[in-house]
């Protein structure tokens, strides 16, 4: 789930305390799924208000503690970036949902699928609106993820919705918050600092409804809510700062341990099948992410 242009990194070389921010921030995106199963008798809506809501607190937190809320009083005042944070906040929150569909209907392994398939496709975007030139290379590690979704459409009898959905918003996501002109801390809190309003409405609406879950369904499952906000905020911003400390080389390799764990998870702990055109797609994605890691190490080499 990492966004590798939004934040600057180093290329002077890695850093001990740069590894171990970004190796943490992997770890917790890739138990995530497993805090948020725990949330199958809450409303999906509900756990979304829940995550924007209680991450303000958290963002400001760190912001203060960093000396960063300048930035973000800027941006509060300024049209034009509420506007591009509005696009990006929707896009997350697309992501959010879809994710957290994933796993409340059991569909983890197509979520681990997205984000394997997302380096690839943030490729693609940067070929299409940006004129970068694919190398050979690029450009079959692309048409093999390409004949990945091919092979699991034919067996479907229809596309594989959410590991698009998921590659197609977080890919968008990074690619419109690079325009962003503040550091990736401040663009995610005045990201969930937009989204709070709607949040808040959504649950004064469902309390009103007796439909709320938290406050009514036992202090463990409200402390899991509020926890929502910590598992949210915490690894976006770990990863923002540890990312400055590494090299795109590093940050190029590490970017799969999120996949890679979430498809544990899935196999492991959820207990999903894996078998038919999956046993097919997936190594035909894992061979597409080798070429198009070796290629972009030997490019920047």
């Amino acid at each position: 789930m990492a966004v590798e242009a939004e934040t600057g990194l180093a290329e002077e070389g890695d850093s001990l305390k740069g590894f171990l921010l970004a190796l943490s921030a992997y770890l917790l995106w890739g138990i995530l799924p497993l805090y948020l199963s725990l949330f199958d008798s809450v409303g999906l809506v509900e756990v979304l208000a829940h995550r924007v809501i209680w991450s303000v607190p958290v963002a400001l937190m760190i912001l203060l503690g960093l000396g960063r809320t300048g930035d973000l009083r800027r941006a509060l005042v300024s049209p034009r970036l509420l506007a591009m944070a509005g696009l990006t906040a929707m896009l997350v929150t697309v992501n959010w949902g879809v994710y957290l569909y994933a796993i409340q209907t059991d569909q983890v392994l197509d979520a681990a699928l997205g984000y394997y398939i997302n380096p690839l496709f943030s490729v693609f975007l940067a070929a299409v609106f940006l004129r970068e030139r694919l190398s050979l290379w690029q450009g079959l590690a692309v048409a093999l993820a390409v004949a990945a979704v091919v092979v699991l459409t034919v067996e479907a009898g229809r596309l594989p919705l959410i590991s698009l959905a998921l590659t197609g918003s977080w890919g968008l996501y990074a690619f419109f918050k690079r325009a962003l002109p503040i550091g990736p801390n401040q663009g995610f809190t005045l990201e969930v600092i937009l989204l709070s309003p709607v949040a808040l409405a959504y649950l004064a609406w469902l309390w009103s409804q007796g439909s709320m879950s938290f406050g009514y369904a036992g202090a463990g499952l409200t402390a899991l809510l509020m926890g929502a906000g910590v598992i949210t905020a915490v690894p976006l911003m770990l990863y923002a700062n540890g990312a400055k400390r590494l090299t795109l080389s590093t940050m190029a390799l590490m970017q799969y341990i999120v996949p890679t764990l979430v498809f544990l998870a899935a196999v492991w702990v959820f207990g999903e099948t894996f078998d038919g055109a999956k046993l097919i797609a997936f190594p035909m994605i894992w061979a597409a992410l080798v070429v198009y890691t070796i290629d972009t190490l030997r490019r920047r080499r």
